[in-house]
């Protein structure tokens, strides 16, 4: 008997905040996997800002998704059925798998998983491409020293949140810029930063000024607009600056915001550099070793807004441009 699969296929590209009916919630059969191929079953799928690039027409560092086809997105799942010599049925695997319960895909396209079901959040996560987008773009890029003054903005997202926590483990003084008191407070009491800023409530600049008095050694900015602008207005010198993400414009249906203070960049000879992941995909393993070692030592901390049922998919994603996620936002597809 053939399994029925469903599936979110892209109908429209969003103009503005994404809506349900920019995508078809479609039911049909799934295929047998061919030689080389995996048939696997998700249990959950990443929710990521850069979907909504995704999703949008232009160049980019990846081509957008085609309409009609499957919405792109990480998961993890288990193998049910398995032509590819290097996985069996019953192993659990992550990787590009979409936004639907079924997938079948290239067994070299996806990673073995050593870990139980209950821990795939975690791995598609902190120790996951968010992980792994922290990791590098701090060390790789940002290059702390210890008694450097880091400042992360979207610091309670799921790549925020790490990058402070590496900044932590490197020596840095790390202050986070967050939205709301639970997430300052979050970012303060369990993860260990120094400071945090509520840009819902508090003016970013000043605080800036306050909680970085010879101000800023490296930013790792991960929304872009007004926040950006505060902090290159306080840039130490020789600072280095990280441009992860800037989900403040993503919905935008105007001009996207530029840098209004980049002539601090000349004044403080700093540094601002784009980063993406895919560029240390080869090194990835690095990454979650560091992070699994810091993990099990206690000095990483993980927490996960876990979301059930693939078909609430267009609602929980726009969690994420609204901040009502704590933590990295997953959908919960299915039991093991």
């Amino acid at each position: 008997m053939a399994i029925v699969n469903h599936q979110f296929r892209l109908a429209s590209r969003p103009v503005g905040m994404p809506v349900r009916g920019n995508w078809n919630y479609v039911e049909e059969p799934i295929g047998e996997p061919q030689d080389g191929e995996i048939l696997v079953k998700l249990l959950y799928i990443s929710l990521d800002p850069a979907m909504r690039g995704w999703v949008k027409e232009g160049k980019s560092y990846i081509p957008p998704v085609g309409i009609g086809e499957v919405m792109r997105a990480l998961g993890a799942g288990k193998v049910i059925a398995s032509k590819f010599p290097g996985l069996a049925e019953g192993d659990y695997v992550g990787g590009m798998l979409g936004v639907q319960e079924y997938a079948v895909v290239p067994g070299k396209a996806v990673n073995k998983i050593a870990a139980p079901a209950r821990e795939l959040p975690v791995y598609i996560g902190g120790l996951g491409m968010p992980g792994v987008t922290a990791y590098f773009g701090l060390l790789e890029i940002g290059r702390p020293e210890p008694g450097n003054t880091v400042v992360v903005s979207g610091a309670a997202g799921a790549v925020g949140s790490v990058v402070g926590q590496i900044a932590k483990i490197k020596g840095c003084r790390v202050v986070g810029v967050a939205g709301g008191f639970e997430k300052c407070n979050y970012l303060t009491q369990e993860l260990g930063f120094d400071a945090a800023i509520d840009y819902k409530s508090e003016d970013v600049f000043a605080k800036l000024r306050e909680h970085c008095p010879k101000g800023i050694d490296v930013y790792f900015d991960n929304v872009g607009g007004d926040i950006l602008d505060a902090a290159l207005a306080n840039l130490a010198l020789h600072a280095r600056v990280v441009i992860c993400g800037a989900i403040s414009q993503y919905n935008n249906t105007t001009p996207i915001k530029g840098p209004a203070n980049y002539l601090s960049l000349l004044v403080n000879r700093a540094s601002m550099t784009g980063m993406v992941v895919l560029d240390f995909l080869p090194r990835a393993s690095e990454a979650r070793a560091a992070m699994t070692e810091w993990r099990k030592a206690g000095k990483l901390k993980t927490r996960e807004h876990i979301v059930e049922g693939l078909s609430t998919f267009p609602e929980t994603l726009l969690m994420l441009f609204t901040g009502k996620n704590e933590g990295k936002l997953v959908l919960k597809v299915a039991e093991d």
